[in-house]
Order: C-alpha cells, then sequence, then structure tokens
C-alpha cells in the first residue's frame, strides 16, 4: 500500500488497514485507489488538507494549500502578535515550521510591521483567496478582527463559507466578495492583505497531479507568471491604510521581478525565503 492510500484510510475512512473496510466502504476506497493511481492528488481524493491546525475542505477543489504558503502565513500571523486576553486558542505550525529558522532578505524588522490598530479593529483580507485557508488562519489567531475574502470563482464561495462554518468562526466577522481582484471591495483599505495569486509561467511543465486536476485559474498568470501581481501592485495603494502591510506570494524564480513592480507603484518591498531557503513572498508597505 502506498503512503497516499494510507493517508487517504487513515483520513477519509478513520481505519488503519483494508481489514477494516466492509461494503459500500472498500468499494469506494478501491475507487479512490483508482483516483490515485490516475494521479489525482491525494489532498482531493481525501477532500481536505490540514493548514496551520485547521482541517481546511476543498469541496469545489480550489487551489491545494501548499506547505510553502503555511509556512509564511504562520510567519505572518505571528508578526502580529496579538495579547493573550485578544486571541483564541493559537494556531498550531507544523513540526517544520517551526524547527526552521525565519530567513529574510533584509529592510525593516517585523516589530515595524504590525498594524497599529487592536485586533477587534483591523480589516484584514484573504485575497485570491480559494478554498480560503490563509482567511481562517486569520481567524483562528485574530478571532474579533473584520475577515474579507476575495475570491474571482464563484465555485469555490460554498467551500470559504463550509471552512469558516466547520471551524467553528463568528461568520458575521467575515466577508465573502465574489469577483476580480479588488473589485468586490470598492474603496475598503484593509491593515493586513495576504495574498497568494496565480503565479506559475503559462510555459511551465507542470506535474500531472496539479496540471491535469488543479484549476489553472488559480496557477497560471501570462508568459512571465507576473500578470496578475503586476496588476496587484498598481491596485495596492488604494486598498492598503497608511500602516498597512500586504504578504504576496510570488515565483522563486521571479521574485525580485515581482519586487520591483511594488517598489515601482511606490512602495518598501522586502522579500523574505520560505522554509527551504528559496525567495517565496513580497512583504509590502508604504515605509
Amino acid at each position: 500500500m502506498t503512503r497516499d492510500e494510507q493517508w487517504v484510510l487513515e483520513e477519509k475512512y478513520d481505519v488503519s488497514s483494508m481489514k477494516d473496510l466492509v461494503g459500500l466502504s472498500l468499494t469506494t476506497f478501491e475507487a479512490d485507489r483508482a483516483r490515485l493511481a490516475a494521479g489525482e492528488p491525494v489532498a482531493y481524493v481525501i477532500g481536505s488538507q490540514p493548514f496551520l491546525g485547521l482541517k481546511i475542505f476543498l469541496d469545489s477543489k480550489p487551489l491545494i494549500p501548499r506547505s510553502e504558503t503555511e509556512w509564511w502565513v504562520g510567519q505572518m500571523l505571528a508578526a502580529i502578535k496579538p495579547e493573550p486576553s485578544e486571541r483564541k486558542k493559537g494556531i498550531g505550525l507544523g513540526l517544520a515550521a517551526r524547527s526552521v529558522p525565519f530567513f529574510r532578505s533584509g529592510g525593516e524588522g517585523l516589530e515595524n510591521m504590525r498594524p497599529p490598530k487592536s485586533v477587534a479593529s483591523l480589516r484584514v483580507l484573504d485575497l485570491c483567496a480559494g478554498s480560503g485557508a490563509i482567511g481562517c488562519a486569520m481567524l483562528a489567531t485574530l478571532p474579533e478582527a473584520h475577515v474579507y475574502f476575495g475570491e474571482i470563482d464563484p465555485a469555490h464561495e460554498a467551500t470559504i463559507r463550509k471552512n469558516i462554518e466547520m471551524s467553528g468562526f463568528d461568520a458575521k466577522l467575515t466577508h465573502i466578495g465574489i469577483g476580480d481582484l479588488f473589485a468586490p471591495f470598492s474603496d475598503v483599505k484593509f491593515d493586513l492583505i495576504a495574498c497568494n495569486p496565480p503565479y506559475v509561467p503559462s510555459g511551465r511543465e507542470l506535474p500531472v497531479s496539479v496540471a491535469q486536476y488543479e484549476p489553472a485559474l488559480a496557477l497560471r498568470a501570462g508568459d512571465d507568471g507576473l500578470a496578475l501581481i503586476r496588476r496587484i501592485a498598481i491596485e495596492l495603494p488604494n486598498h492598503l491604510t497608511e500602516r498597512g502591510v500586504a504578504w504576496i506570494e510570488c515565483d522563486s524564480t521571479h521574485a525580485e521581478a515581482a519586487s520591483a513592480l511594488f517598489e515601482g507603484a511606490g512602495l518598501q518591498a522586502d522579500i523574505r525565503t520560505d522554509q527551504y531557503g528559496f525567495p517565496r513572498v513580497i512583504v509590502v508597505s508604504f515605509s
């Protein structure tokens, strides 16, 4: 039995071996094995993916949250550090995130990038939300903040709502906007923006499990992979508060070019590396 098959058994069927399966569950597990053999990602077969201690459902098959994204989101949320009285039980970083040192490329320290408001008055945005994993991690750490989710594909709205509800968060503090980038939010300004946009160049070859199963809309971004980031850089100044901060994931091979786009828009941009030492996220602010 492969590792992925074992994972499906344990996570989806809550058993440790095939001998514990009977009747319909045995039949459906065999169908799941066939899906895995065809190259379908194990997270889709299970129907969920862990993310910073949360169970993120993938009913509409949005982009599967990656460990690199989990890493920098954990770093971003750790930089805010709400007072103990203002936070719920904290999100749990995985072992890799706890044990690997945080690397950065220079610029201001994290303590100078914290939003100035109390947690209760923060407006934060998960842009290009997909499953809503990042926004849900925000809710887990900032339970009194107003969390906005922006997603272009209406198919994912129900998945975002499910992830909010199944994690036990207060839906009254959330806002889901379906539309192109910042379009659903008019002139709203945010204290914290987190975004994992499409950034894969159109000509890059991807594994079958990604190319044939995950949504191209969430992956591809023109010939250089910067089509969406280019637009975000132009629009971001209109949606960031004076002391706000945006964390934008990018392709490691185009991090310098992505950073230059934000600098060209009059913003300060700082490249941060992921847990593997690759440039992975641009931290953007006015100063």
